[in-house]
C-alpha cells in the first residue's frame, strides 16, 4: 500500500508537470488567436485549470469534516503563490508587471484576504460565535468572484479591440487549428485534475504516517502540492518570457481561492473556521501588500531577482513558523 501510495504520488508531480506545459502552450496560443491578452486568460482560464485541485481537496475536506485542511489549504496555497511560485519565477526572469495589474488585480487579491479576515471574525461584530463559514457567507464569496469575473472578461473585450499584432506573430498562430489548441488545454486541465489530485493524496497519506496534524498538513504539504500547478505553469511562463501569463496565473489563483473555491466549498458544506487563523490571514495580507509594494515602487513596475530571493527567504520563514506551531 505505501509502495502505491509513493508511486501515485511520484505520477501525480509528473502530470502537474506536464499538465502545466500543455495549458500554458494553449491558454497562449487561444489569447493571440482571439486577440485577448495573455494576462487575461491568464486571470481566467489558466486560473480555472491551476486552482482545480484546490477545490477538489477542499470539497472533499469540507464533506468529510476535515475544515482545517480547507483553512490550510486556501491560506498556504495562496502564500506559496506569492513567495515560492513567484519568488522562483522572479529569480528565474524578472517580472515586469502591467500597471493594470498592480492598480487592479493586486488590490483586488488583498480585498479577498480583507474579506476573508472580515468573514472569520464577524463575532467581533455580532456576537456569531459559531465560528463557521456559513452558506451566506458562500454567496457573499460568491458575489465578489462574479464582480471579478465581469471585470475580467470586461477588460478581455477592450483589449481585443485594443491589439495589434505583427505578422509574425498572426501567421504562427494562425497556423494552429482551434481543435489543436482546445485540445491542448482540455488535455492540460486534465492532467492538472488528476495530477494535482493524486499528488496531494499521496502527500497527505506519508504526512499522516509520520503524525503530523491536519492543519500542518494542509498548509504545507497539501498546499504545496495544489501549488504546484501554479509553480509549474508559471515557471514556464518565465522560461519562454511570457510573464504576463505568469503574474496573471498568480493573481487570478489567489482570487479564485478565496471567493470561488471557499465560496462553494461554503454553499455545499460549511466550513468551521480554525481559531487559530487570524495569524495566517495576517500573514497573507502582508505577504500580498508586499507585492503590491515592491510593483508599485519599483521602476516599470518590475519584480526583480532580489525581490524573488526575498520571497524565497520569507516563504522559508513561514515554513519554520507552522512547523514551530504544530
Amino acid at each position: 500500500m505505501i509502495v502505491y501510495e509513493y508511486v501515485l504520488f511520484a505520477i501525480g508531480i509528473v502530470l502537474l508537470v506536464k499538465g502545466g506545459q500543455w495549458l500554458v502552450n494553449g491558454a497562449s496560443s487561444l489569447a493571440k488567436k482571439l486577440g485577448i491578452s495573455s494576462l487575461v486568460i491568464g486571470l481566467t482560464i489558466v486560473a480555472f485549470g491551476t486552482s482545480t485541485p484546490e477545490l477538489v481537496v477542499n470539497l472533499i475536506a469540507s464533506i468529510s469534516g476535515n475544515d482545517q485542511i480547507v483553512f490550510g489549504n486556501i491560506i498556504g496555497s495562496n502564500i506559496a503563490n506569492i513567495l515560492l511560485v513567484l519568488g522562483a519565477t522572479a529569480t528565474i526572469h524578472a517580472i515586469t508587471v502591467p500597471a493594470t495589474t498592480v492598480r487592479k488585480e493586486i488590490p483586488f487579491a488583498f480585498l479577498a484576504v480583507a474579506v476573508l479576515f472580515f468573514i472569520s471574525n464577524k463575532f467581533l461584530l455580532n456576537n456569531d460565535n459559531s465560528f463557521i463559514v456559513t452558506r451566506a457567507d458562500g454567496l457573499i464569496l460568491l458575489a465578489f468572484f462574479a464582480i471579478f469575473i465581469y471585470y475580467a472578461f470586461g477588460m478581455a473585450l477592450s483589449q481585443r479591440e485594443k491589439l495589434k499584432r505583427t505578422r509574425e506573430d498572426k501567421e504562427r498562430i494562425e497556423k494552429r487549428p482551434y481543435s489543436l489548441i482546445i485540445f491542448y488545454i482540455i488535455l492540460g486541465l486534465i492532467c492538472l485534475y488528476f495530477g494535482g489530485l493524486w499528488t496531494v493524496r499521496g502527500a497527505v497519506y506519508i504526512a499522516e504516517k509520520l503524525g503530523l496534524s491536519q492543519f500542518f498538513i494542509s498548509a504545507t504539504i497539501v498546499a504545496l502540492g495544489t501549488s504546484l500547478p501554479e509553480l509549474t505553469t508559471s515557471i514556464t511562463a518565465a522560461l519562454k518570457k511570457d510573464i504576463n501569463l505568469s503574474i496573471g496565473t498568480i493573481v487570478g489563483s489567489n482570487i479564485f481561492n478565496i471567493f470561488w473555491i471557499l465560496g462553494l466549498t461554503a454553499i455545499v458544506s460549511p466550513v468551521k473556521i480554525p481559531i487559530f487563523i487570524n495569524l495566517d490571514l495576517i500573514i497573507l495580507g502582508v505577504v500580498t501588500l508586499l507585492l503590491f509594494t515592491f510593483t508599485f515602487l519599483a521602476e516599470k513596475s518590475r519584480l526583480e531577482r532580489k525581490h524573488g530571493i526575498l520571497f524565497l527567504w520569507l516563504y522559508i520563514a513561514y515554513i519554520i513558523l507552522i512547523i514551530s506551531r504544530g
